[in-house]
């Protein structure tokens, strides 16, 4: 399968070495991208870099666009045709991209978080009718390597993904910010205190990963009744106060990625 990568950044680099480490040939992957710092990289990993779409020859299997948004017309305008496409554009549907490469090409829209760049991404989903279960599997092959995978049916649920799991690291790193600072005020050195946070934060997500349970189940096995955990839980569930945040965070996030969408469309 020849894969066309179409952009190096942080992403393209996680996508690429994911990648490889599951088994891909390198000499079946080109890198698309105009800086040479970028194709040096690729190049380090055995990968064949381009400065351009237009320097591609042969038949392409996979068209990944790892670009900017704003970047995705140029692109496709000089790119051979490929038999399916997958974009991590962020904000650009797959109606956007279906009107620069044809409304019948196969088309896939994913969007990834940043923690694929450690291998502990999530990525949501969602095809074209041009997507047979061929096409599927191998956008799930391909995005699986940097983490998990889930399949929308409807391509207007991506901004609601986009405002959990798209954007939703960043609220982890605030609670691990606000958590340090608590730690920091009740006394602990601050390096420790973010070493606390950090690790806690990273073991309570891989435990509830693990674990099999509900995130209310796990809350509440660990909660003994009037003690330490209950006394902090007491604080931040008061009136809902907590969810009530978070909940209207997300509705916010969601709201911004339409009229981003939008205006990408426009």
């Amino acid at each position: 399968m020849h894969i066309v990568l179409a952009g190096f950044g942080n992403m393209g680099r996680a996508l690429a070495k994911g990648w490889l480490d599951a088994g891909a040939v390198a000499g079946r992957i080109t890198v698309v991208d105009p800086d040479p710092g970028a194709r040096e990289r690729a190049g380090e990993l055995g990968i064949e870099p381009a400065a351009a779409a237009a320097g591609i020859a042969g038949a392409i299997d996979v068209a990944v666009l790892a670009v900017k948004p704003g970047e995705l017309e140029a692109v496709l305008a000089a790119l051979p045709r490929a038999a399916l496409y997958l974009s991590i554009a962020a904000g650009r549907t797959i109606a956007d991209i279906a009107r620069l490469v044809g409304e019948d090409a196969a088309i896939v829209r994913a969007m990834p978080n940043t923690p694929a760049a450690v291998g502990f991404g999530v990525t949501g989903l969602c095809a074209s009718a041009g997507v047979g279960a061929a096409g599927r599997e191998i956008a799930t092959r391909l995005m699986a390597a940097v983490g998990a995978v889930e399949w929308l049916d409807d391509e207007a649920d991506m901004d609601a993904l986009t405002a959990v799991s798209g954007s939703g690291p960043a609220y982890v790193f605030l609670l691990i910010e606000c958590l340090t600072a608590a730690a920091i005020e009740v006394g602990l050195d601050p390096a420790l205190a973010g070493r606390l946070a950090t690790a806690t934060v990273r073991g309570a997500g891989a435990y509830a990963a693990e674990a099999g349970l509900d995130a209310a189940t796990l809350r509440r096995q660990v909660t003994s009744p009037a003690g330490t955990t209950a006394a902090a839980l007491a604080v931040l569930m008061e009136d809902d106060a907590l969810g009530r945040l978070v909940r209207r965070a997300v509705r916010e996030a969601a709201r911004r990625s339409r009229e981003l969408g939008a205006a990408g469309s426009r």
